[in-house]
């Protein structure tokens, strides 16, 4: 993720931020939580969905013991019915499987997420550290910047300590009625396999998840499974989809603070990654590895695994969908891969 803030064309309606652990109204029978993260980012939003006497939890938190105590407070007086989670990362699924053992709800996700989360959590091949360790150094990362990774293993496992074994899935169109309301469920792809968003037509009110972000540009990635996925056209053709909600709709981000602007934070990523590109093709009038690209799109120094694996992931994306254009070459030999303006 990279900074991308159109300040003119977005919006805060919302005053203050809720301090961690504490619910506060976003929307008519929607509420916010911010919970801490010990990263760059440094918070998640959750949000709890009015249903009856009880809430509908979107999204649990990363898997610590700090998350876990903010939670048992919450709970106290917003008992659960449900557990949505948007995608398999660990701030966002983290305590999903603590959450159901510790209230018996029923937690509800995409098949995407629920077995590519039971997959990473194993970390064998081709989901493992050390996969993605090879497939950076086949796209050029040096072997001292790929020792970040090994000192990373087990990340994933760490922040989310346990799966779910029992899910109910859900499907792009799905309507789940919570409460009073129907919310869409819309899918989208590039960020993680199969990301559930909800939006709510009666309320104007679209809870985004990771796929539309207010100040910071969403993280889209290639793994080692899929080595030439576009996904930066997936990404980009999901987001276009959500041009049909209406421009009032208030948007619920899992990072950042809820805002107005959808059409126009929409416009504003597809220029910004626009401009990625064609700052790319410039570089690439010489063959280039990802890893050589870095400085093209990162303007800030990267210092550790984490940084590593999505800076280099996104490069690889924008790269991917380069070649896709047609408008770069892939150069492939025994060790590594290049890439070159296409001729």
């Amino acid at each position: 993720m990279s900074k991308s803030s159109p300040e003119a064309t977005v919006s805060y309606p919302l005053d203050g931020l809720p301090d961690s652990g504490t619910a506060t109204e976003a929307a008519p029978g929607v509420r916010w939580l911010r919970m801490p993260l010990p990263f760059a980012l440094d918070h998640i939003n959750l949000w709890l969905v009015a249903e009856g006497d009880c809430w509908a939890a979107v999204d649990t938190g990363l898997g610590n013991e700090e998350i876990r105590a903010y939670w048992r407070t919450l709970l106290a007086e917003h008992p659960l019915s449900r557990i949505v989670v948007t995608h398999l990362h660990p701030d966002h699924l983290g305590l999903a499987a603590w959450l159901q053992e510790e209230t018996g709800t029923q937690i509800w996700m995409t098949l995407g997420e629920f077995a590519s989360a039971h997959l990473m959590h194993t970390d064998t091949q081709p989901w493992s550290i050390a996969a993605t360790q090879a497939f950076f150094l086949r796209h050029g990362l040096p072997i001292e910047k790929l020792a970040s990774f090994a000192a990373d293993k087990g990340a994933y496992r760490r922040g989310i300590p346990s799966l779910p074994v029992t899910y109910q899935r859900l499907n792009d169109g799905d309507r789940l009625r919570i409460g009073d309301h129907d919310w869409e469920i819309i899918v989208g792809y590039g960020h993680s396999p199969e990301h559930a968003s909800l939006y709510c037509d009666d309320l104007h009110v679209l809870i985004s998840g990771d796929m539309l972000l207010p100040r910071i540009t969403t993280n889209v990635g290639v793994a080692p499974q899929a080595p030439e996925v576009d996904g930066l056209r997936l990404y980009l053709q999901s987001i276009a989809r959500l041009r049909r909600l209406p421009a009032d709709t208030l948007v619920l981000p899992s990072h950042g603070r809820p805002f107005h602007g959808l059409h126009a934070r929409i416009d504003h990523l597809e220029a910004h990654h626009a401009a990625r590109c064609d700052a790319l093709i410039a570089r690439c009038a010489e063959p280039r590895t990802a890893a050589e690209l870095l400085a093209t799109l990162f303007d800030r120094a990267l210092s550790d695994g984490h940084q590593y694996f999505f800076a280099m992931g996104e490069c690889i994306a924008h790269l991917n969908h380069l070649v896709q254009l047609g408008r770069l070459r892939r150069i492939e030999s025994a060790d590594v891969i290049r890439f070159i303006v296409a001729r």
